[in-house]
């Protein structure tokens, strides 16, 4: 069943004036079934954060719908959209977005202190994420006292504790050295295993190799995808790197005189 379906969506910026319009999304059409691990790959300037902001509802998109389990995000009234995205979506972001003035305890039950839980209710979720992304002796520490794969994994506990139908990670390992890349995305498997639906926008293809399906986009649309199958990490790793390299050939030769 597809939790997530963007169809014909587009997005035109026109400058203050209306002198000039960048067409940032053209017709783009994709599904995400339940479950299912998904990553988005392109070149700067291919759409992919304007995408992921429309995913996120945080912009509208100037044409098409985007359907979270049947609901259309373009017909949220913008006073229910911060609640909307705290009940039913969770972010990791590159910059781990963590507050500095509050321990990771409270930056991961921050969610929960929001939609109205209990003080029981947030001790018996915490506990059990936190163990599983083995921070759980370090919630009495603030972000500044850990290291980024600490505080990434503070964020993915953050992102799961409200149990969202969907994970939206934007560069989650931009951040990171390469062994706490290499943890941050073990972690992501086991939660996708476990029934969690991610949608994860990247550069790298080490960690795109870890999904299960990936979207290639160019101009604003979805030019090509990968699935898994039965590929190994490595074999997709492969199979991605050959990709980039054919688009990037094509655009070359679309450029040339």
């Amino acid at each position: 069943m597809s939790i997530l379906e963007v169809r014909n969506v587009s997005k035109v910026y026109t400058t203050r004036f209306g002198s000039a319009r960048v067409q940032a999304l053209s017709n783009m059409n994709f599904s995400v079934e339940e479950g299912e691990y998904v990553a988005i790959m392109g070149e700067s300037g291919s759409g992919k954060t304007t995408l992921l902001n429309i995913l996120a509802a945080l912009d509208k998109p100037t044409g098409g719908e985007v359907l979270l389990n049947g609901r259309d995000l373009t017909e949220i009234r913008e006073k229910e959209l911060s609640a909307f995205r705290r009940d039913n979506l969770g972010f990791v972001f590159q910059d781990f977005n963590l507050l500095d003035n509050f321990s990771l305890k409270d930056n991961i039950l921050l969610p929960l202190v929001l939609q109205g839980k209990s003080v029981a209710q947030m001790e018996q979720l915490i506990d059990p994420i936190a163990a599983r992304l083995g921070i759980q002796q370090l919630l009495a520490k603030y972000p500044y006292e850990v290291s980024g794969g600490q505080k990434q994994r503070t964020a993915v506990a953050r992102a799961i504790i409200t149990s969202p139908q969907l994970i939206l990670a934007d560069e989650p390992t931009g951040a990171l050295d390469s062994k706490a890349t290499a943890a941050l995305l073990k972690v992501f498997r086991e939660i996708n295993s476990d029934g969690q639906t991610i949608l994860m926008v990247t550069h790298s293809t080490d960690a795109a190799s870890h999904a299960d399906r990936i979207l290639f986009i160019k101009d604003g649309e979805v030019f090509h995808q990968l699935y898994r199958g039965n590929m190994t990490n490595e074999q997709l790793y492969v199979k991605i790197s050959d990709t980039l390299t054919m688009l990037t050939q094509k655009a070359v030769k679309v450029e040339a005189p």
